[in-house]
């Protein structure tokens, strides 16, 4: 029981410091290159928290196995992930970005279940994956000028392959976890991600002529590096071991929410009546996804006593 406590208090976690990601992000690659500034994110964050492990003396299996495991998501969910959303901000709102990222649970739950076939949904989880995708098309309708402009449509087409991105690292880590614990995952993780980000801002992007970072980029990259990365992080990591998948990509549903009420109160951005509405949607598809999991829990429950009996 205090590990599922601690689970959902870690998805809490996640679904708050993420939201505010997106506009740290925004802030952070203003005026200096973005793939090499999420690269440097990562690969410090990462050193940091393996750095503090390593203090802490806590042993791991130091193997190439286990190490290996670990890059195949820190390629899906860094390089090709968040990373590539610090790069879409340019072109577009940190609030629309966080929006598209709600699709997540929808992926998530499609791609488990044609990977995983005892992987299954009822109608409450269902409804709560529509409901919440509703709610979030109904803040997308007010942002449909974004269409029409070349490098923001770029940008909304890569935060989408990004999602799927993050789905499939995600549901990989899921399925082969290792048998070190969460945040040596995360750490590994970052690393891998990181240098991954390095590789595609050397084909991108002038490493001769980096600007000088701005003091507000600098305190950006601390936030994210410290509460986007490694509390956060860590924190998905060691809610997906412990609770289901569809359960724990709620977090996508929340995030926007985040990410929308700090934009109205740092950036001033406008909040409309369409907008508050999508936040009783969105909110409604968040609760009928976990209640759907929890009737699935007791089923199964129930399901095992009587096989007993």
């Amino acid at each position: 029981m205090k590990g599922n406590l601690t689970a959902y208090f870690a998805l809490v976690m996640v679904c708050f410091f993420w939201g505010t990601t997106y506009l740290a992000a925004r802030i952070g690659v203003s005026g200096f290159p973005a793939l090499f500034f999420m690269g440097f994110r990562n690969v410090v964050a990462g050193a940091l928290l393996l750095g503090f492990l390593m203090l802490r003396k806590r042993s791991f299996p130091w193997t190439l196995a286990d190490i290996g495991l670990q890059l195949v998501p820190g390629w899906c969910m860094i390089t090709f992930g968040t990373g590539l959303v610090g790069w879409c901000v340019q072109f577009i709102p940190s609030g629309l970005a966080a929006l598209l990222y709600a699709t997540v649970p929808l992926f998530t739950i499609l791609i488990n279940v044609l990977a995983r076939k005892e992987e299954r949904i009822n109608a409450h989880v269902a409804a709560g994956v529509m409901l919440g995708l509703a709610g979030v098309m109904l803040v997308f309708r007010d942002n449909l000028e974004y269409l029409a402009d070349r490098n923001s449509f770029m940008g909304i087409c890569v935060t989408l392959a990004s999602c799927v991105s993050w789905c499939l690292g995600g549901l990989y880590t899921k399925s082969y976890p290792g048998r070190t614990d969460s945040f040596f995952n995360a750490a590994i993780q970052m690393m891998a991600g990181g240098v991954g980000l390095f590789v595609l801002s050397a084909f991108n992007e002038d490493w001769t002529n980096l600007p000088v970072m701005q003091p507000k980029s600098i305190l950006a990259l601390l936030y994210l590096i410290f509460f986007g990365s490694i509390l956060a992080f860590g924190s998905y990591l060691f809610a997906m071991s412990r609770l289901p998948a569809g359960l724990v990509s709620i977090y996508a549903y929340i995030n926007p929410l985040v990410a929308l009420v700090l934009g109205f109160l740092i950036l001033d951005e406008r909040i409309t009546w369409l907008t508050t509405l999508a936040f009783a949607v969105t909110l409604g598809g968040v609760f009928l996804v976990n209640r759907g999991y929890q009737l699935q829990k007791r089923k199964s429950t129930f399901t095992l006593i009587n096989s007993h009996e």
